[in-house]
């Protein structure tokens, strides 16, 4: 009796045993399985040399402080969607597109950051078409754009300020950023309140499309005594606005208004997302939306 006993026992013990590494062999095969991604979202650009030294890069970065994700890229601009695939053949996701193949290809978890510089309309929009696919993934996290908290506007002054001209007693810097309709147009003032907190007092920011423009900068510095006048755009990429409307030669351009006044001027065609510094405030957006993940947890 106590030898049938035994023997039972042992089948049971080994049965336990077959099940809990049958178990964990499951649990293994799932933690392998599981898919994640980090989606970089910016409105595009058509210009291929400044896309790889700006978008490219800022991805890169990104990519490289989130090892396990898979990259993947996405453009607001239907625009420049079409024009790439026209002129280049090559195919670039709008957002719904790179949700939906990540949804296909069975994605868990999407760690998104985009590459907008305040939040604009076009930040809004994307937040509404991520918030349809929340129930579709696991898990997802949203990085804020470059100007959201009153940290970033010091941050950014920071960033910028390692890559401005030493600007001499005569000499001055004015930032073009594109503008726009929406309310978060007040960052641009606020940027430039900032730059003169710290202590740049020769700096000015405005806009192409919104408030302040060239003229209102004009109006600021009429008494100041410049005689040479830097430009550097506030966009990510050094595209379309940065060539023409800032550094252009065409009679409406920065630098053709402010040469006809009597400035020497000097362009500067670097984008926000070819400076390193501004690539790493994108990256410690990301990382602090998932800190804020686990602190609500």
């Amino acid at each position: 009796m106590s030898k049938c006993i035994t023997v039972i026992f042992i089948i049971l013990l080994s049965f336990i045993v077959l099940i809990g590494c049958t178990n964990s062999q499951i649990i293994s095969k799932n933690v392998q399985n599981s898919k994640r991604a980090v989606l970089v979202i910016s409105f595009g650009t058509s210009h291929n040399e400044t896309r790889k030294l700006t978008i490219e890069a800022t991805e890169n970065k990104i990519a490289k402080a989130f090892p396990g994700y898979d990259l993947k890229r996405a453009f607001t601009s239907e625009f420049i969607i079409k024009k790439l695939k026209k002129r280049d053949n090559l195919e670039i996701d709008n957002v719904k597109e790179a949700l939906d193949k990540l949804v296909k290809n069975g994605y868990s978890e999407v760690i998104i950051q985009p590459l907008h510089i305040m939040n604009g309309s076009e930040y809004h929009d994307t937040l509404k078409i991520v918030g349809e696919y929340k129930d579709k993934f696991k898990k997802v996290n949203f990085g804020n754009p470059l100007l959201t908290s009153p940290d970033d506007y010091i941050n950014l002054v920071d960033a910028l300020s390692t890559e401005m001209p030493n600007l001499k007693e005569n000499e001055a810097l004015f930032f073009m950023g594109h503008g726009t309709h929406h309310f978060s147009n007040s960052a641009y003032a606020c940027l430039d309140y900032t730059f003169k907190y710290k202590g740049h007092e020769n700096v000015y920011v405005g806009t192409v499309e919104g408030f302040p423009t060239l003229d209102t900068i004009l109006k600021i510095t009429k008494n100041k005594g410049y005689k040479k006048v830097y430009l550097m755009p506030l966009m990510l990429v050094a595209g379309d606005h940065a060539t023409n409307d800032m550094a252009g030669k065409d009679d409406d351009s920065w630098r053709s208004i402010l040469e006809s006044k009597g400035y020497a001027v000097e362009p500067i065609l670097k984008g926000l997302g070819q400076i390193e510094s501004v690539q790493e405030l994108y990256v410690n957006h990301l990382k602090e939306s998932l800190k804020k993940e686990k602190r609500e947890d």
